[in-house]
């Protein structure tokens, strides 16, 4: 699938939303409750689900004065449409699904025929009535220019190099995106992946063991990494520690785990994409909705051939000498887990504290 536009927002996301009423008498009483509905789709593929996105969104909704039902369908396609649907039989006023192999389409079918708005958030799919998420083709420019230049330090000529590709998941529209962005940039340096696998539902376990056989099927001859987040970046890295190597890496989503790999110099660069304005952004476009207003965006994405309006955020390429930024943009940011083992000698050579 195609983003046919990206729009870079400035500033946090609520102020970046220009509402107008919207006083039609087609409201449903769906829409009239204060209650959002949040599904998220695991705990496995990224720590930013729990540790990130619930606060956030729950903090900005429940500060606004609306309640919220938020739960996580671990991974499980089922438990996602059984929650969908208790969440729908509870009463929501909108719902922000993120998508989990489709799932968050069937769940939006049915929420859309209570008359009530949904929210795709992070994922992109169609029946939503918004779109919210970063610019996912950006994020894979920036993991490709981030493995050309971690090859670069390395003394590897790019057109020469051998790079494998460790893609998410074949149902997530936004591996998609991110291939699509850095594909294109990689291929514009000369480089073709030797090896190019996507990994099931995003499953760091699953992704470590296609790693280790793309490793065994090329005799090691392998110069970089491209990894389509953190997770699947410290899958291959526990496959190169136990056989002795060390290699560029790629990532997305400056986890704990993924800054910490960062600064211990296992994986060449992560992107940081601010969850504080991404979650911003959903919760001012559901604010609105839960007032009866209509928000009214910039952006759309094609998904299928349907046209949805979109919300984007940037960014931003993360190595070791701009950790910090993280850190600074992170209210509350927990440094001593970050900096913990290991990792304490390097957060205090980058005077990070």
């Amino acid at each position: 699938m195609n983003k046919k536009l990206y729009v870079a927002f400035a500033g946090f996301a609520a102020a970046s939303l220009v509402l107008t009423s919207c006083s039609s008498s087609d409201d449903t009483a769906a829409t009239d409750t204060g209650k959002a509905c949040v599904i998220l789709p695991d705990s496995q593929s990224s720590d930013r689900w729990e540790n990130q996105d619930r606060p956030a969104i729950q903090s900005a909704l429940e500060g606004a004065g609306f309640t919220t039902d938020i739960q996580n369908a671990q991974g499980d396609t089922t438990q996602y449409l059984t929650i969908g649907d208790q969440m729908l039989a509870g009463g929501c006023g909108v719902m922000v699904l993120v998508d989990l192999n489709g799932s968050g389409a069937t769940v939006g079918e049915k929420a859309k025929a209570q008359g009530i708005p949904v929210i795709a958030y992070d994922r992109p799919f169609a029946p939503a009535d918004y779109y919210v998420s970063f610019d996912n083709v950006k994020v894979g420019q920036l993991q490709g220019e981030g493995l050309l230049k971690c090859l670069g330090d390395n003394g590897v000529d790019p057109a020469s190099a051998s790079v494998v590709f460790l893609n998410g998941s074949p149902t997530d529209g936004n591996a998609a995106m991110f291939k699509e962005g850095y594909e294109t940039t990689l291929a514009a340096a000369g480089i073709t992946p030797v090896n190019d696998q996507s990994v099931p539902d995003w499953d760091n376990q699953q992704g470590g063991v296609i790693f280790e056989q793309m490793f065994t099927d090329l005799g090691g001859k392998i110069d970089g990494i491209l990894a389509a987040n953190d997770g699947l970046g410290g899958a291959a890295i526990a496959v190169l520690d136990k056989n002795g190597v060390a290699l560029p890496v790629t990532g997305q989503d400056a986890t704990v785990g993924g800054l910490q790999n960062v600064l211990l110099g296992k994986q060449c660069m992560t992107v940081f994409k601010n969850t504080d304005l991404e979650a911003g952004d959903a919760s001012a476009l559901a604010i609105a909705l839960l007032n009866g207003e209509t928000p009214a965006v910039e952006g759309t994405v094609d998904v299928d051939g349907t046209s949805v309006p979109a919300k984007y955020s940037d960014p931003v390429i993360i190595y070791a000498d701009n950790v910090a930024d993280v850190i600074a943009a992170t209210p509350g940011y927990d440094v001593a887990a970050l900096c913990a083992g290991d990792v304490a000698a390097a957060c205090t050579e980058l005077g990070i504290q």
